[in-house]
């Protein structure tokens, strides 16, 4: 199964929401506070988040992991049940709102679930600047290798203009020759060829730019 991260204030509810989940096989975090979440959100891919807690509100910290992790999953699980908390939570980000008291294998059908879409996703490593297939196929990718995908990634199945990947590089658009973009594009296809005999989902939009045809995750 995937890594989970459990935002959740209240200690015995948490620990025994990771037992359970740990014995169903998922690779389980602990948070209790938005200051414990964020170091540790670049490494799910599901996160379980409470509304209320300590030091901020989990509505802060859904919108702010879906806007860095655009593929990552996300259940609110908290006792505010109004419909204007549920609405709030959809549209912030989450997948699911789910409202406590929660039946526990019910929970994790609904991980289960959700995990099919999220952890077949391709998936950029920022900080390692290393690109993955959903087979584990991995590239290690150069600093403006992995400024463009996750362009892409932000952008999904839209294509994203040379003149804004070459102003993401740093560039003043007028000046830049676009052969270098598409030599490093080229050159970026060839070594996952190389790497994995598999093509890369990194296709040319005619006249506009480029897309990544397939769901990325950023991490």
């Amino acid at each position: 199964m995937g890594n989970v991260i459990l935002l959740e204030d209240e200690i015995e509810l948490r620990e025994e929401l990771a037992a359970f989940l740990q014995k169903r096989g998922w690779m389980v975090s602990q948070a209790g506070s938005l200051a414990e979440f964020l170091p540790l959100a670049a490494q799910a891919e599901i996160a379980v988040i409470d509304v209320m807690l300590p030091d901020g509100t989990g509505f802060d910290a859904a919108s702010r992991l879906r806007q860095e992790r655009p593929g990552c999953g996300i259940v609110m699980l908290t006792a505010r049940g109004e419909s204007q908390d549920k609405i709030h939570g959809l549209n912030g980000g989450a997948d699911h709102y789910l409202v406590k008291p929660v039946k526990l294998l019910e929970f994790d059908a609904i991980l289960r679930a959700l995990s099919r879409r999220v952890i077949a996703n391709w998936r950029l490593d920022r900080q390692a600047c290393t690109l993955v297939a959903p087979a584990g196929d991995r590239l290690a990718v150069s600093s403006n290798e992995s400024k463009l995908l996750e362009m892409l990634a932000r952008n999904p199945a839209q294509p994203v203009n040379r003149r804004q990947i070459a102003e993401g590089f740093g560039f003043d658009w007028l000046s830049y020759d676009e052969r270098r973009l598409e030599t490093m594009v080229s050159r970026l296809r060839q070594r996952w060829r190389s790497e994995s005999g598999t093509e890369l989902p990194l296709r040319t939009a005619h006249r506009k730019g480029y897309t990544f045809t397939a769901p990325i995750s950023l991490a």
